[in-house]
């Protein structure tokens, strides 16, 4: 029986019946998906939060325009059915957002609920205060994110379906903010979201987020997957019907499954492979999930995958046996890649139920299978991430890089002297190896033995590699060894030290630098450290006095820099009425909070980008540069991430006028196809006589009866360069026409 609610009181005149009736059909359907795991008492503290959330969110409503507490149902039936957590986490979920609206505090909820729901609200409220998308400081503000993790893993769990539930609602909002937004996504979350298991919320903000930034690539796939939906089906039911047979026939309980892969991943595996979509070998994937009790699984995957390639011609190369060692994120199963009918390669993966439950829902579904081996996995997995978000000193701008390295790589599994196994990175290094072991190994770390022969520390690791470390107490870290370690520990072990070493050097020499303005009868205070860092182009005080002990700045020379600093001094008066005139006129080229790019784009205000040679109809943002000023990037730029994880604060919406396709814009083209007499003269004729389009240059090789041209050319906006696309694509002898983002490509 359902905990009743009176939801009429609460919503009489602030919501219609229609939306009445939406809310109240989510709040049954979270509701059922709840009773699986909870007791009735925990249902009435379900009922309890959602009355709370429903009179804080009074008559708040979503940017869609629906009430604001259907959002919140929405995000926590992806806490419960897409991720697996439970009840603490449910009414978690549900209070959070009236803390945020002070409609409750976190006290009256320790009061109210208890100590555990109070800890994990806490943590959502304090990340929800941390702004990544207009801070400077976006690197340290999600270090900060994921310090929670030390008090609750769920805070993160429930943030990234937080996060999943706003991007699905994304095309209410403005386009600048799906961008940036979308860029954050596929740079942060998207990431987090693999690292802890959770392949679908990954797969689906990676969708989400390539729906803004690559729209019509996105709507091209989708289109084209539906369109063969059909075909594929039919192919599925043709590789099943033998391997069903076989998997009977030997007692075997399974279910078969077969589902194209993502959009993102086909648009990934297009870019890599430079083909088409119908050229993509492996659109989908066929799984097999076995019915199999805990001591029979391996066996059972083992089984299934005899049968399987009984019938079909397996690629040994393209076999992943994640059942003997999983991934440590969780992750088990059998991947194989096969000829199925009509020659056509097809990837088929094997597991268990309960290791598809783990695939689905990461080390939250761990929790339902107690007694399997998952815990010590969970807490060595939760070790690590405190490990590289714990270590303090670290600068914004490395931080995020430093983070991002493990989580989207691969692994090397490798032994130490007693048999240990340990799980690396692919591409790690006898110094990350022994910074894994303890940052004292690491630092002192000069060499190893890999399978009782002696190797440098840069030695890449590979797996089953037995590695002993080799150190001496002379040994320090150096910063070439930047340029070979992966992980994220050893860099940030290593720069903590290096940062270390040149803080002891500064203070020396900020010691010399005190004694000498002493003597110069000279008062040492931060506007004179201001102008030295200026003349010496440093960035920071620490830097100036590091330059000083080293001798790479003379101290005798200081003092004529301070004099002539001085006179200097007597012509800055004028320079404020400069800027000000300077910034008057910039003025003029923002409406609305844009910068408006029109047929003035030759002035000094903003220039176009040679990464990505945006023109008008593009989709573009500007960037603040410290030398060139501002310039315009396609918001789809191969630079464009980098950009906004690194420099947010430096970002500038921006669009085009209709006065910006008054001129031309230079664009290049690779043109492929068939290498027959006149291919040249068509090409041209099409763009020169047909669409009296200019050219600045044309080249073309020839190779084995097939042609590749690059044009580079002037064009009006991107509706007239997709105009030329379209014409000559369906040229015949024309196989493939892409437009380059770089001129210089």
């Amino acid at each position: 029986m359902l905990p009743k609610i009176n939801f009429d009181k609460k919503t009489e005149g602030k919501i219609t019946d229609r939306e009445r009736k939406n809310v109240i059909n989510k709040y049954r359907e979270l509701l059922q998906l709840s009773e699986n795991f909870t007791k009735k008492k925990e249902l009435e503290l379900i009922r309890k939060a959602f009355n709370v959330a429903l009179d804080a969110s009074e008559e708040k409503r979503s940017p869609s325009g629906d009430p604001a507490i259907l959002g919140t149902l929405e995000t926590t039936i992806i806490v419960v059915n897409q991720i697996g957590l439970g009840t603490r986490s449910v009414v978690a979920t549900l209070l959070y957002q009236a803390v945020i609206d002070k409609k409750i505090t976190i006290s009256e909820i320790e009061k109210e609920f208890d100590k555990t729901i109070k800890l994990i609200v806490d943590g959502l409220v304090k990340i929800t205060d941390i702004n990544t998308k207009a801070s400077a400081n976006q690197a340290e503000n999600f270090r900060q994110m994921l310090l929670t993790l030390a008090e609750d893993v769920r805070v993160i769990l429930i943030k990234l379906a937080v996060l999943l539930n706003h991007m699905r609602g994304l095309n209410n909002l403005p386009e600048d903010y799906q961008i940036k937004t979308s860029l954050e996504t596929f740079s942060l979350y998207a990431p987090l979201a693999h690292r802890l298991g959770l392949y679908n919320i990954k797969s689906e903000l990676e969708n989400l987020s390539m729906k803004y930034t690559e729209n019509e690539k996105y709507k091209e796939i989708i289109k084209k997957l539906k369109n063969t939906t059909a075909k594929r089906n039919r192919f599925i039911k043709k590789f099943i019907t033998p391997v069903e047979k076989e998997l009977k026939e030997q007692g075997i309980d399974y279910d078969i499954k077969g589902r194209p892969k993502s959009v993102y991943s086909i648009w990934q595996k297009m870019k890599k492979q430079d083909v088409e979509f119908e050229e993509v070998y492996d659109i989908f994937a066929i799984r097999i999930i076995l019915n199999s009790k805990p001591s029979k699984e391996k066996a059972d995957c083992w089984r299934a995958y005899s049968i399987v390639t009984d019938f079909y011609q397996p690629n040994p190369k393209r076999l992943r046996d994640w059942i003997s060692i999983p991934k440590s994120n969780g992750y088990e199963s059998l991947h194989t890649t096969v000829v199925g009918p009509e020659s056509k390669w097809v990837e088929v993966q094997i597991r268990t139920q309960r290791m598809d439950e783990v695939a689905e829902k990461g080390y939250a579904a761990h929790w339902r299978y107690k007694g399997v081996k998952a815990e010590k996995g969970i807490d060595q997995w939760m070790q690590k991430i405190r490990e590289v978000i714990e270590t303090n000193g670290v600068a914004n701008g490395e931080t995020l890089d430093d983070l991002k390295l493990n989580l989207y790589n691969k692994e090397v599994f490798v032994f130490t002297p007693n048999g240990d196994l340990k799980k690396l990175p692919a591409g790690s290094t006898v110094l990350d190896f022994a910074f894994d072991i303890h940052s004292d190994v690491g630092n002192q770390c000069v060499g190893a033995m890999i399978n009782h022969k002696n190797v440098t520390i840069k030695q890449q690791l590979q797996n089953g590699d037995q590695v002993s470390i080799v150190t001496s107490k002379t040994q320090k870290p150096k910063t070439d060894w930047l340029n070979f370690v992966v992980t994220s520990k050893a860099k940030i072990k290593i720069k903590s030290t290096l940062r270390e070493e040149k803080y002891k050097e500064a203070e020396t020499g900020k010691e010399l630098l005190k004694r000498r303005l002493k003597n110069w009868k000279i008062k040492f205070e931060d506007q004179l450290i201001d102008g030295l860092l200026k003349h010496y182009k440093l960035k920071t005080p620490v830097d100036l006095y590091y330059a000083i002990a080293l001798g790479k700045i003379d101290v005798t020379d200081i003092k004529d820099v301070l004099t002539d600093n001085k006179k200097e001094e007597k012509t800055e008066k004028e320079i404020p009425e400069q800027k000000e005139s300077i910034d008057k006129e910039k003025e003029t080229s923002y409406q609305g909070d844009y910068l408006i790019i029109d047929d003035k784009i030759d002035n000094l205000d903003y220039r176009l980008a040679k990464c990505c040679s945006p023109i008008p109809g593009d989709s573009v943002f500007g960037f603040v540069t410290v030398s060139e000023g501002i310039k315009i990037h396609r918001t789809n730029c191969p630079n464009a991430r980098q950009l906004v994880e690194k420099y947010n604060y430096r970002i500038l919406k921006a669009q085009w006028t209709k006065d910006a396709s008054k001129q031309s814009f230079q664009a290049t083209i690779k043109v492929s196809g068939v290498d027959e007499t006149g291919m040249l003269s068509k090409i041209t004729d099409i763009i020169s006589k047909d669409l009296k389009i200019r050219m600045r240059s044309i080249s073309i090789d020839s190779n084995d009866g097939m042609f590749d041209g690059k044009l580079k050319l002037f064009v009006d906006s991107a509706k007239h360069l997709d105009g030329l696309i379209s014409k000559l694509k369906k040229e015949k002898g024309i196989l493939k026409v892409i437009r380059i983002d770089s001129e210089d490509n």
